[in-house]
């Protein structure tokens, strides 16, 4: 009788933690950024980074419980593939998917907390190294830069200053 008494004096205990709802995350284009992904990239493309970066911070989000009851609210205002895009191979005779080059992200956004404070956040990373540049995806250095930045986010590190 004990034991059932100290089980569920550590489930109440424990129970706000387990219903907490996580973050509600939310990702946008810039219209600077929708200008290249309509005339260069292609949509497809808008629409995959967009998928890519939620999943990558709902993740990250769900592993720590970090921003639970917070709504994010994302904008990818730059990106740069590492390799031509499914339209730009369309549209450049000649172009190859041997092509390479360095690519990179930038996200700008905010969170508002469940007792309503905003707190900006903004993260880019860019690769330096031609020679590091050559992933098997188009979007290989954007996804990276999703990656560091839900890491980073989730763990409580300062993304506003990047």
């Amino acid at each position: 009788m004990r034991l059932a008494l100290l089980s569920a004096a550590a489930l109440l205990v424990a129970a706000p933690a387990a219903f907490a709802a996580p973050a509600s995350v939310d990702v946008n284009v810039s219209p600077e950024m929708q200008k290249k992904f309509d005339k260069t990239y292609g949509q497809r493309e808008a629409d995959l980074l967009r998928t890519d970066l939620k999943k990558s911070v709902e993740k990250a989000l769900a592993r720590t419980g970090a921003y639970d009851g917070a709504r994010i609210e994302l904008t990818i205002t730059d990106a740069k593939p590492n390799r031509p895009t499914f339209k730009q191979l369309g549209d450049t005779p000649g172009l190859s998917m041997e092509s390479f080059g360095i690519g990179g992200a930038t996200i700008d956004g905010h969170v508002i907390a469940a007792d309503g404070k905003m707190s900006p956040i903004s993260y880019r990373w860019y690769e330096t190294d031609i020679r590091q540049a050559h992933g098997n995806w188009v979007w290989t250095d954007a996804t990276w830069t999703f990656d560091r930045f839900a890491r980073k986010l989730a763990h409580g590190q300062d993304v506003a200053e990047r």
